[in-house]
């Protein structure tokens, strides 16, 4: 009788499962997968979580730790969901993060274009639903790449770095500027670029996103797995702390030199109308610089030689105008043409020059990044009535020559405006390994005192790391700086103010890994992901989609 009772308490549980009822181990399993693929709303909400994370860790606002999880919720949005619903995940995300961290592209559109505000309005709209598509392109080419049985991990960072690669934008950016402000984080970008600040990101986000994920299924993570991609910051850091110590021994011993900066904060239409006065203010602050402390080279800003002078007569009449009267090396923006045979009859070109203690030219280079709708209209040249529709456009032409400029025994790596955002360009632009010094000038007085002249710093000093030289920075009204080869910002003016600078460099040569490798490694994976997108892996090929496998089973 005791033998037997016992026998009914052993066979219980067993008796209850055969009936349909779970241990809580079991049940907690099942709640977990009937959590994925999220609802609807459920993963709109994840995606948009995501978005508003990468804002706010974005510089700018700049809560840089947020890097580490902002994508956490666009990948648990992703488990499960079908390539096209994955896309609009992902676009959710992408579109909420341009539409929040580049809320002043409405006031450049403005200044630019001359449009009405609900035109402007309309026009940022669209631009921020293209640039939601990098997100989108992430999104579906990892979800594709998994779908087909490829590695999970490798597919995530492969198809991250794609995006960011592949996809045409407006305005540069890239995760890899979230820890901008961390020196030790941001070492490896002398390596890979900064896409590789980026993947580190990327790759502390998947291995937390696979641990919770695993937790929220009621399974045991697969710690094993997920620990190398959770110690790459770690990696990452531990190697930056190598470097730091090596470029700065390097810096101690190579020679130097002392830069002046003028920022003459001149105002948008002034600068085009009062030229004359802008010409007189820069003169005026040069005098001050050199007062202050002798100088191997003074920088000026973007166009702040406003008044456009024929490329062939320039070098006969700077010197005449102003040049020979500075006594000092300078650098300065100025609007060049070439007289062309076509409709417009005119070439323009947003161009440095530099001229020598006597004021002789020795050297020009001519913008190669074009900003559309500012600097240049596209199509414009062949519906020349879209200038007529926007008057504010100007229409200029990219230069060709990347050849460094001459200073005494140095050479200068000249970029102007968003040219220095460019990781191609600046690898592009330091052909010539001799080249020892980054300069760029810009005027972002048209997005108005906006975060964007700090985003556009943020992004511009990680050339300065790619390349390990001295990057100077000459704005009209902000954000003027000197960066050293770590990256720190050594000092900078306040933005939409007419201020001066004095900064000591220090002349490096030599190359990089990412100057030798440039963006190879991240075109293969790429290419890599693309593939497994359209290709099943294996043994894959032969297994039916979850979607048929629910159909046959039904």
């Amino acid at each position: 009788m005791v033998e037997s009772e016992s026998k009914s308490v052993a066979e219980r549980p067993r008796e209850k499962r055969a009936e349909g009822q779970e241990t809580p181990a079991v049940a907690e399993r099942s709640r977990g997968a009937a959590l994925f693929p999220l609802s609807t709303w459920r993963a709109a909400a994840a995606a948009f979580a995501c978005g508003l994370l990468y804002f706010l860790a974005f510089p700018g606002i700049g809560w840089w730790p947020l890097g580490f999880v902002a994508l956490v919720p666009l990948r648990l949005a992703l488990v499960g969901q079908t390539p096209r619903r994955a896309a609009w995940l992902g676009w959710v995300s992408g579109m909420t993060m341009v539409s929040a961290g580049f809320y002043w592209m409405l006031n450049m559109l403005q200044a630019f274009s001359g449009f009405s505000t609900p035109i402007c309005m309309f026009f940022v709209g669209v631009v921020n639903a293209f640039a939601g598509g990098r997100s989108a392109m992430f999104a579906w080419l990892f979800v594709r790449a998994e779908r087909n049985g490829w590695p999970r991990g490798p597919m995530f960072l492969a198809a991250f770095a794609a995006s960011e690669l592949f996809f045409p934008a407006l305005f540069f950016w890239s995760y890899g500027a979230v820890p901008q402000d961390v020196p030790a984080l941001t070492q490896i970008a002398d390596l890979g670029g900064i896409y590789a600040v980026g993947l580190v990101l990327v790759a502390f986000n998947w291995a937390l996103s696979e641990f919770i994920l695993a937790r929220l299924r009621g399974e045991k993570a697969n710690l094993r797995a997920l620990a190398p991609y959770a110690v790459v910051p770690v990696l990452a850091a531990a190697y930056g702390a190598v470097r730091i110590q090596q470029v700065s021994l390097r810096m101690a011993r190579a020679s130097s030199g002392n830069i002046g900066l003028v920022q003459a904060n001149m105002g948008l239409m002034e600068k085009r109308q009062a030229y004359e006065a802008g010409l007189l203010r820069h003169i005026e602050h040069t005098g001050d610089l050199l007062r202050e402390k002798p100088l191997d080279l003074v920088i000026w800003s973007e166009t702040s030689v406003m008044h456009a002078l024929n490329a062939q007569d320039a070098p006969r009449l700077l010197p005449r105008i102003f040049t020979r009267r500075l006594g000092v090396p300078t650098l300065f923006g100025a609007v060049l043409y070439d007289n062309v045979s076509d409709a417009r009859q005119r070439a323009f070109y947003n161009s440095v020059l530099l001229t020598d203690k006597q004021g002789e030219v020795r050297g020009r280079y001519d913008k190669q990044e074009l900003v559309p709708f500012s600097e240049h209209m596209p199509f414009g040249e062949d519906f020349p009535v879209l200038f007529e529709i926007s008057p504010n456009s100007s229409d200029f032409r990219r230069g060709s020559s990347l050849a460094p400029l001459p200073l005494g025994q140095h050479k200068i790596a000249a970029m102007v405006c968003n040219d220095d955002v460019s990781p191609s360009l600046g690898n592009r632009l330091l052909a010539d390994p001799d080249t020892d010094l980054l300069v760029n000038l810009t005027n972002d007085a048209w997005f108005g005192d906006t975060t964007e002249p700090w985003i556009h710093l943020a992004l511009a000093k990680f050339r300065a790391i790619e390349h390990r030289r001295y990057f100077v920075r000459s704005t009209n009204s902000g954000v003027s700086a000197f960066v050293d080869p770590i990256g720190r910002v050594v000092s900078h003016t306040d933005t939409f103010k007419e201020q001066t600078l004095i900064g000591n460099v220090r002349y490096l040569k030599g190359r990089t890994g990412y100057e030798v490798l440039g963006d190879v490694p991240y075109w293969i994976a790429g290419l890599l992901v693309t593939f497994g997108a359209f290709r099943r892996r294996g043994a894959a090929k032969s297994q039916p989609s979850a979607r048929a496998a629910a159909k046959s089973v039904a």
